[in-house]
């Protein structure tokens, strides 16, 4: 796992949790193929491949942000159901050495998206 600038760390690690996301009592997403991604300060967030995400439920916005130990993060807002949300789901379409794993995969802002995993997730490293 690469350390960054003033010991923040971040790591991505294949995870077989149960993964669930529901928006507006709709299952929006459901996958046992996460990637789970460890940061220094911040709380274990999952990352869902594509494939086990409704992707008809969401439309990419022109919202972009930076983060130094990840990349450039592209936006999508949640359209189902009559109700939008913006920017709700995120995803790395170029993320940097040592999280390479979460390219493409989204992830989903919880408070908005209900994210319910099975079990606990592995201790992961020291970040």
């Amino acid at each position: 796992m690469p350390e960054r600038a003033h010991g923040h760390r971040v790591a991505a690690v294949p995870g077989n949790q149960r993964v669930r996301v529901e928006i507006n009592g709709r299952i929006v997403a459901d996958s046992s193929r996460p990637v789970l991604v460890y940061e220094t300060g911040h709380k274990v967030r999952y990352y869902l491949p594509p494939q086990d995400v409704d992707l008809t439920l969401f439309e990419p916005t022109e919202t972009h942000t930076t983060c130094p130990f990840k990349g450039t993060a592209s936006y999508w807002s949640y359209v189902g159901g009559g109700r939008t949300h913006p920017d709700v789901v995120w995803s790395y379409q170029e993320p940097l050495p040592g999280v390479e794993a979460i390219k493409d995969h989204l992830s989903f802002y919880d408070t908005v998206a209900t994210v319910a995993v099975d079990g606990e997730p592995p201790a992961g490293p020291e970040v």
